[in-house]
C-alpha cells in the first residue's frame, strides 16, 4: 500500500506564473523525493503603481509518495 503526503510552498518568479511553478517545483525536488504532482492553489502579482506585473507568485500543493 502506498502512502502520499501533501505539503505546501510558495515560489515566485520575475518571468511569468510557469517559471514560478517550475522553480518551485526544482527546489523542492532537492530535498523531497517521489513528487507525483502539485495543484497550483493560488496565484497572485505584485505590480507597480501603473498596474506592471513586477512578479508572479504561486501557492502550490505537491504530492509525494511517502517511501
Amino acid at each position: 500500500m502506498a502512502v502520499a503526503k501533501i505539503i505546501e510552498l510558495n515560489a515566485s518568479s520575475k518571468t511569468s506564473m510557469e517559471d514560478a511553478v517550475k522553480s518551485g517545483l526544482k527546489k523542492c525536488a532537492e530535498s523531497v523525493k517521489n513528487i507525483k504532482g502539485a495543484w497550483v492553489n493560488e496565484i497572485k502579482v505584485v505590480t507597480d503603481d501603473d498596474g506592471t506585473v513586477n512578479e508572479w507568485r504561486v501557492n502550490l500543493r505537491v504530492t509525494f509518495v511517502v517511501e
